[in-house]
């Protein structure tokens, strides 16, 4: 089993004012003159950390992180002011001519991967090659299932925790119900909502209980951003039109792709990876017989670093890749 790479430190790291409100944080490690890879980060609203350098190779890659809008070390905190996914999309753009990178590999976990998908779609041009994990196609149904009636009947006593802070006249809208509490005033109901949205998210991460992964998602400064972005998002439909991944997949056929995905993913079921696989035939499909939804779990890790090695190996021969 392959086994991360132990911490790699940051070479350097920006703040890119991408408009009058909103500044990105962005850091950079491993090879300067290595295959360039843009780590995209899910939620929306998670940010990074360094763990998340560690999937690849520091003497192969040029690793680049970034904090969306209102996420992790970016600024403002957790605003939706100008949030959202076509504005996600241009500073990607932003972020690579300001990079000064030609074309590049992207990296993407559970809503990661829908905005590494959509920025692909836009940009096929740009990109070199995709590694995809917890694939989420923001569908009505998708949303549906873990948000309203779908998860809670295989995790039904974490549920009733999710349920706590919606009135029982509201629980048949628990987007919107939650929505209304995290743009609210009230800070002790917006504190308390947040709390409850992320400890469900994270304790139906793993196929395992993982307490740290549950902690991550719970800690404050996260759990806030995190839910208040992810409830903007989903209230608005991911601000992307019905079906569009899928409709547009046509646009992916000359990138080359790997797709990772649990087999036991309760936060976003195997059936969007088998349909986007089934729409964009050329990419590798693994599932992953003994996982959930985390890249924190043994077997995800495995694949995902394997796939970070074969991607590197298939690139290598493209001749200069900084442009």
């Amino acid at each position: 089993m392959q086994c991360l790479y132990p911490e790699i430190r940051t070479n350097k790291s920006y703040s890119l004012q991408v408009d009058d409100t909103h500044t990105l944080y962005i850091e950079e490690s491993g090879d300067p003159q290595g295959i360039p890879v843009l780590f995209i980060h899910g939620g929306p609203g998670a940010g990074t950390s360094s763990f998340d350098r560690r999937f690849f190779d520091p003497d192969k890659y040029r690793i680049i992180l970034f904090d969306q809008r209102g996420a992790g070390q970016s600024k403002p905190h957790a605003s939706l002011n100008d949030n959202t996914t076509g504005h996600l999309i241009a500073d990607i753009e932003k972020i690579r001519e300001h990079l000064k990178v030609d074309k590049w590999l992207l990296f993407g976990g559970s809503w990661g991967s829908t905005l590494a998908l959509l920025y692909a779609q836009a940009y096929p041009e740009r990109v070199q090659g995709m590694i995809l994990r917890g694939i989420f196609l923001c569908r009505d149904k998708d949303l549906e299932w873990f948000y309203q009636s779908g998860a809670d009947r295989i995790f039904p006593d974490y549920w009733e925790d999710y349920l706590s802070p919606i009135p029982d006249t509201e629980r048949t809208e628990m987007i919107s119900a939650y929505y209304r509490r995290l743009t609210g005033a009230n800070e002790l109901a917006k504190m308390g909502a947040a709390k409850a949205w992320a400890q469900w998210e994270g304790r139906c991460a793993t196929l395992r209980p993982n307490p740290d992964v549950v902690h991550q998602f719970s800690e404050p400064h996260m759990a806030v951003s995190l839910a208040r972005i992810e409830a903007h998002y989903f209230v608005n439909k991911a601000f992307i039109e019905p079906d569009q991944i899928i409709r547009d997949a046509d646009k992916l056929a000359n990138i080359p792709g790997i797709i990772i995905h649990g087999r036991y993913d309760m936060v976003c079921p195997l059936d969007g990876a088998t349909t986007l696989h089934n729409a964009w035939p050329s990419a590798e499909l693994h599932i992953i017989r003994d996982a959930g939804h985390s890249s924190h779990e043994p077997s995800i890790c495995d694949a995902l670093v394997k796939a970070t090695n074969d991607m590197a190996e298939q690139l290598s021969g493209e001749g200069d890749l900084q442009g």
